[in-house]
């Protein structure tokens, strides 16, 4: 197996493009096959968009020339192992300035010290697992090239949890996968019950492998136990197991989880089993205001689709190409670690399709993690599946971003 992902990585190296002189090398990474696909593909194609709009432009502005933007891609199929063996890849390209992506926890825990080593500057998205960036403040490290883009599960859990506390519900039960993004996950909502004063009673604690499709015996012993609620987190077409088993044995009660309960293959997978699954989301897909039907819209019709399989996916990879565009243009280079540098300090709004990004990063500080965070609790809203889209849960959410997108517009 080893030996075939070697040569796969090689092959790879083979058959990398050569890049022009008046170009700027990124990769982006993520699954784009197997179970976290709609996310991974989602990342990607947002990330697309921005690039064509930035080259249609003329490319980046870095001093006096614009650069274009070419594109390496790599899939690592939500596998550790394949992970591992693509960053060190990348980090071995001495051209190469910067990486945008990855989904899962697990692949970022076993890849990106390869790019911290040789402070490659790399934008985590989607992937929200605490554990990918609390391994840096815990390690001490004290400059890193690593930032994320996305709503990690610190910010999540605690909307879950007050979202469950709110429905007045005093006894829930824990689901979770056993991957690195689960466990983190189940430790990020015990966290948060205790931070919210212990007002939920956790009655079961319950956890499947990748590829399980029947929960039957987890939700009977959740249904023994009394659980009000369902807390699931986990990533990939499980979740859809969860839901249509919940059905199978007649278990009628709530399902709350992380963000990825918005994914086309849960939301397919489970059909009106899914209806009222309650998920934060950095984007909801609807057009509320004209950039972002322009997004909507110009997705849909380059990859000829009617739904976008994960649009907070989509989106993050959007705005991310964006903010990594701002960070060069500033830095009047394509040198990684100075565009690391003008990450931590863009003196510049960046507009994006979820919000007007306002220096959203600063200076590394491994006492505070949320140094290399971009997002904050006020650009994520509570979404709730219906017939086979998320849409708002609140209307006063929606409202306010609304509101929020006419005030935010950068002074020129």
């Amino acid at each position: 197996m080893q030996k075939r992902l070697v040569a796969t990585v090689l092959c790879g190296l083979i058959l990398a493009p050569s890049f022009a002189a008046d170009s700027i090398k990124i990769a982006i990474t993520g699954p784009f096959s197997g179970g976290s696909a709609p996310m991974g593909v989602s990342m990607r194609d947002g990330a697309k968009l921005a690039i064509s709009e930035i080259n249609a432009a003329g490319g980046i502005e870095v001093g006096a020339k614009k650069l274009k933007i070419e594109v390496i891609e790599r899939d690592d199929e939500a596998k550790n192992e394949r992970g591992a063996l693509i960053a060190q890849e990348l980090a071995g390209m001495s051209d190469l300035s910067g990486v945008i992506g990855t989904v899962n926890t697990g692949v970022a825990l076993a890849g990106d010290k390869y790019f911290q080593e040789k402070g490659l500057t790399k934008i985590i998205t989607p992937a929200a697992g605490s554990a990918s960036m609390t391994q840096w403040s815990k390690a001490g490290v004290k400059d890193l090239s690593i930032f994320r883009f996305s709503a990690n599960d610190g910010i999540q859990s605690a909307m879950v949890i007050e979202e469950a506390i709110k429905r007045h519900f005093t006894k829930v039960a824990i689901l979770h996968d056993s991957t690195n993004y689960g466990v983190s996950g189940r430790d990020d909502l015990l966290e948060q019950i205790k931070a919210q004063g212990n007002k939920l009673d956790v009655v079961a604690s319950e956890k499947f492998n990748l590829g399980d499709k029947d929960m039957s015996a987890q939700l009977l012993h959740i249904k023994a136990a009394g659980a009000q609620a369902i807390v699931v987190w986990a990533v990939g077409p499980e979740l859809a197991a969860v839901a249509n088993g919940q059905a199978k044995i007649g278990l009628h009660i709530p399902l709350l989880g992380g963000w990825a309960l918005s994914m086309s293959n849960f939301i397919d997978n489970a059909g009106k089993n899914g209806n009222g699954a309650m998920t934060p989301q950095s984007f909801i897909e609807e057009p509320i205001t004209p950039r972002i039907k322009a997004f909507i819209d110009n997705y849909h019709k380059t990859y000829g689709v009617d739904r976008i399989p994960s649009p907070m996916s989509a989106a993050q990879g959007y705005d991310a190409v964006y903010l990594f565009a701002a960070a060069v243009t500033q830095a009047k280079s394509t040198d990684t670690h100075k565009i690391k540098d003008a990450l931590e300090n863009l003196k510049e709004p960046v507009v994006g399709v979820i919000t007007t990004w306002v220096h959203p990063y600063s200076p590394w500080n491994p006492a505070d993690v949320n140094t290399h965070e971009a997002f904050r609790r006020n650009q994520v809203v509570m979404g709730t599946v219906s017939d086979g889209r998320v849409i708002f849960a609140n209307d006063a959410d929606r409202a306010r971003l609304i509101k929020n997108a006419s005030l935010d517009k950068p002074k020129k």
